[in-house]
């Protein structure tokens, strides 16, 4: 058996979890990457292409919104069914897999049958490996379709969200969006970035850039401290990728604190500067 993967750049961390994930078919793994400019369907032509040429058992890709939506190009080329955001498989006939549903509040077993298996491995479900894969690179043919004409980088300053090892994030109980310069304050002397949850882009506090969520970015710090945010369910979906959770919030009943390493039932109007001020302290700032 074999599986084949699609990987958006050889050191991307999820297309490395993606990796890893296939190794866990047990299945000899192979990987392409697509140089040029990005057209979806341009893009799986190519891969049915090597699907072919290879015949794998499984075709495999990173639940990133290219990852998905170049999976289901192929899904519609080979009219076959595609598993999104798994957390497990097994190769049979049918394969078998586990994957997240309703942004990560429940886990589905389903069976998918057709041969390959295609899906994509839902952010963080494993770790990223370390050990050497063959990745050959692929030319996608210009067929006239959808593709990307230009591209504007966000402005950021400073560690961005999806990169940094601290992140500050406020919710609707920080109150404005003045209220935010005790968060910036406290990310800042950690080195850390600041995000906020839909409520807060919705209100027109921060952009939507900040966003953790299922409609945000999806992080993966070493350390995520949520202030005022309650825990619903599209919001944890994009901090679940932390290694550590500390929650600040009034009402103790809140149900981000189920899944907090950390809990801290207070005001964060209260609790933040006086966490940003101990900092101070100990470093002499």
């Amino acid at each position: 058996m074999s599986a084949l993967v699609f990987v958006e750049a050889p050191d991307d961390e999820l297309s490395q979890q993606a990796v890893t994930f296939a190794r866990t078919l047990e299945a000899d793994v192979d990987a392409v990457v697509i140089e040029g400019t990005y057209a979806p369907d341009g893009w799986a032509a190519s891969i049915v292409e090597v699907i072919e040429d290879r015949s794998p058992s499984a075709v495999i890709a990173p639940g990133t919104d290219r990852g998905n939506e170049i999976i289901a190009h192929v899904a519609a080329r080979l009219d076959l069914p595609m598993a999104a955001n798994c957390t497990s498989a097994e190769l049979g006939s049918p394969a078998s897999v586990t994957r997240v549903r309703w942004g990560g509040s429940l886990l589905e077993e389903a069976k998918v049958h057709g041969s390959p298996l295609l899906l994509t491995v839902a952010p963080h479900a494993v770790a990223a490996g370390t050990d050497a894969v063959n990745v050959s690179s692929l030319t996608a043919p210009e067929n006239g379709a959808v593709r990307v004409t230009e591209r504007l980088p966000t402005v950021t300053s400073g560690v961005s969200l999806a990169d940094a090892d601290v992140v500050v994030s406020g919710g609707r109980g920080v109150g404005s969006a003045e209220g935010f310069a005790a968060i910036e304050e406290l990310a800042q002397l950690l080195g850390g970035a600041v995000g906020c949850s839909r409520a807060v882009t919705s209100a027109g506090w921060r952009p939507h850039t900040d966003q953790v969520g299922q409609t945000g970015t999806k992080i993966s710090p070493e350390i995520y401290i949520a202030c005022g945010i309650s825990g619903a369910t599209q919001h944890m979906a994009g901090c679940k990728g932390a290694k550590k959770l500390m929650a600040i919030n009034p009402d103790g009943e809140a149900s981000i604190f189920a899944s907090a390493d950390y809990a801290v039932i207070g005001d964060l109007h209260e609790v933040v500067p006086a966490i940003s001020a101990e900092i101070r302290k100990a470093t002499g700032g």
